[in-house]
């Protein structure tokens, strides 16, 4: 019976896989829109972890085409609301011609096809409609339903939110720490960020600006929003702030009753050269939750989800067309999915960080919503397919966007067997794009979800896999490798130049190693078996990485604690785990799902993070020749909302709308501020 739970679980988590977080249902925003309205929608299935296995396997891929990286990043957002004015991000209706105007407009060629009109995606709507329509009869008719299925809201999956060698948390010589981002020349926003002489952090409704040039800390200024926007997060760059946040408005029918809700997202742009009055100076908002945003030469990407109401009518446009600025996209500017069936878009505007006013460019990827992963060149939008087209395995859709300068253009697509853990399976290198899947077996159609359940399934004894892919420019497989680590899952990745790295989790698990140095002939060449599991891998100086997860009793299956490890990778293969440090009584941490939420700096040789079990604590550690040690731990009055960053001389702890200052030599409390 257990088997059968988790295999019915795994099921329930795949077909899951592509459901976004509405903004609307955020806990901050539930909470008042049971105020506001009674209404309600579907949640994310939480992914869960069950501490249950005890021992992870590393895979390390060596060669030109080595690397997989994490990624996966759904923060809610909402639409442009300053306080006391309103600003609807719905903007002009559409006319409910096939033709009607976007934001930019112009066809282009592309290997991956634009629509020819709205009558084509409304019928891949209808299409997709019918199929989640018979999907549903057969669960129901195992007593699955809609309610049944629902589940507690995951928190942001790291959002924020990624990159073939992540960047360092600091920039060496700045003097102050950065975002750990997943892509190195890649910019990311988040709740808390610093210039070094400020902090500016999102606090509920407000950001607010503290100024820390001075050991005391002061407040200098306070950007607030409506009570019914949620900011996801912020971004700065010189005299700059980004604001992200999604509101969500209730549409109206052509009878003018309010019939459903809309999430609009919004980056709302700040002149803040006088730190202590920040100036308005334009707002952009686009159709969707927030999914991401991404910085690069001088340009902002801001990445959403839509989801098309299937249940409008052909006219109401503005409910499966996604809108930029308040006009609905061109349908040639939406790429159409490999399958002639969809239902969401994943909406990508782009815009200058120096002069938001101009012209915009935005391109939408139709289908159905997944994770993104943002290289210095491209965005790869993923999904992830249980059992369609009559596949007899999970799958991935692959959609490849390039960027530059401001300027959008679709440019291959693919998919492959497996779905992604996360973005750090996922990497570009060389003009290379390597990833790694794990592959579970499934029944074509409803007949073989309809026998998963009854029980009489052959293939549910079938044991997962994973596999590993190296694709060209054109996303054509160039080199591959299947049935790796059998019936586990891959649970980490990392990709360091031409190494990759990567965690699957079961019971005893060996620590493989593959040569991929010719990217038509990758080859395995070494293993290891290591006690526990790692969920996040971090590049730590030459020839070390850092792992961070859980220690597992491999006789009782059972979690001991956090566990920290590095392994000495100066021979990929020949990888040892040099040493490990085990917290105790510490159940989880938030760097599994959110990479952003970890601390590093090399040059520092400093890592902090949060763990929990009873309490929440930061820890803050180094390491040397003697191993691990630990140099700073505080307990937390909150379990989200925290970050650790430094500035000139002092370290700065934030935990929701608190911030701690400590010396950063011997870690002793500075001064604090509440906001």
């Amino acid at each position: 019976m257990e088997d059968r739970e988790k295999d019915l679980e795994e099921l329930i988590r795949s077909m899951a896989e592509n459901t976004g977080i509405p903004a609307s249902i955020h806990p901050d925003a539930v909470e008042k829109k049971l105020e506001a309205a009674k209404t309600e929608k579907k949640r994310r299935l939480r992914r869960k972890y069950i501490a249950g296995a005890a021992a992870a396997c590393l895979c390390i891929a060596v060669g030109i085409a080595g690397g997989y990286l994490h990624f996966y990043q759904e923060i809610p957002g909402t639409s442009d609301m300053m306080s006391g004015s309103s600003e609807s991000a719905a903007g002009a209706p559409s006319d409910g011609t096939d033709s009607g105007e976007s934001a930019e407009g112009g066809v282009e060629e592309s290997l991956i096809a634009s629509a020819e009109s709205y009558d084509e995606i409304y019928k891949y709507i209808q299409d997709a409609r019918k199929e989640t329509e018979s999907d549903a009869g057969i669960f129901s008719r195992f007593g699955i339903t809609e309610e049944s299925a629902t589940a507690e809201d995951s928190a942001m999956a790291g959002s924020a939110l990624d990159g073939g060698g992540a960047a360092s948390a600091s920039d060496p010589g700045t003097g102050y720490s950065d975002t750990n981002v997943r892509e190195e020349g890649v910019g990311e926003a988040d709740i808390v960020k610093t210039d070094g002489g400020s902090l500016y952090i999102v606090n509920g409704q407000t950001v607010e600006i503290v100024g820390i040039e001075a050991a005391e800390m002061e407040e200098l200024a306070e950007i607030r929003l409506a009570d019914d926007c949620y900011i996801a997060e912020l971004y700065v760059q010189d005299d700059r702030l980004v604001i992200i946040y999604t509101r969500t408005e209730p549409s109206v029918d052509g009878d003018g009753y309010y019939n459903n809700y809309r999430d609009y997202t919004n980056a709302l742009v700040y002149d803040i050269s006088d730190r202590t009055n920040p100036v308005k100076m334009g707002n952009n908002s686009q159709s969707g939750y927030y999914n991401t945003m991404r910085v690069r030469d001088g340009y902002v990407y801001v990445i959403s989800n839509f989801y098309a109401d299937a249940a409008a009518s052909r006219a109401d446009t503005a409910a499966y067309i996604p809108e930029v600025q308040g006009r609905a996209m061109a349908a040639a500017d939406i790429y159409m999915p490999q399958r002639q069936m969809g239902d969401q878009y994943t909406v990508i505007t782009s815009f200058s960080i120096e002069d938001p006013s101009e012209k915009t460019h935005s391109k939408a990827v139709f289908g159905s919503s997944g994770m993104c992963y943002v290289s210095t060149e491209n965005i790869y939008v993923t999904e992830g397919w249980y059992g369609q087209d009559d596949a007899e395995v999970t799958q991935t859709s692959i959609r490849k966007v390039a960027y530059k300068d401001g300027i959008l253009q679709g440019e291959a697509q693919t998919k492959v067997d497996g779905t992604l853990n996360d973005s750090f399976s996922i990497d570009e290198y060389n003009g290379y794009l390597r990833l790694v899947t794990t592959v579970s077996p499934v029944s074509s159609g409803g007949i073989g979800i309809a026998r998963f359940f009854s029980g009489d399934t052959e293939e549910r004894q079938q044991e997962d896999s994973n596999s590993l892919y190296v694709l060209d420019e054109d996303l054509e497989i160039t080199g591959e490798i299947h049935d790796l680590a059998k019936d586990e899952s891959v649970y980490s990745a990392r990709f360091m130049g031409d190494v990759g790295y990567f965690v699957t989790f079961k019971q005893v698990d060996p620590l493989f190693s593959v040569d991929l140095s010719d990217p038509a002939d990758p080859k395995i060449i070494g293993e290891l078996k290591i006690p526990g599991f790692s969920e996040y891998l971090h590049p730590y100086g030459d020839g070390r990485l850092l792992g961070i997860g859980m220690d597992v009793d491999e006789e009782s299956v059972t979690t001991d604690g956090v566990k920290i490890s590095m392994f000495d990778i100066s021979d990929p293969a020949d990888v040892k785990e040099e040493e490990t440090y085990v917290l105790e009584d510490l159940y989880g941490t938030d760097v599994g799902y959110n990479y952003k939420a970890v601390f590093v700096d090399l040059e520092k040789n400093l890592f902090g993070f949060m763990a929990y079990g009873d309490t929440a604590e930061y820890f803050i550690f180094t390491y040397d020749e003697n191993g691990f040690r630990e140099v700073f731990s505080r307990e937390l009055t909150l379990y989200g909302n925290v970050r650790g960053l430094y500035a000139g001389e002092r370290f700065y702890l934030v935990n929701g709308n608190t911030v701690e200052s400590f010396t950063m030599d011997k870690f002793q409390k500075v001064d604090d501020i509440v906001l």
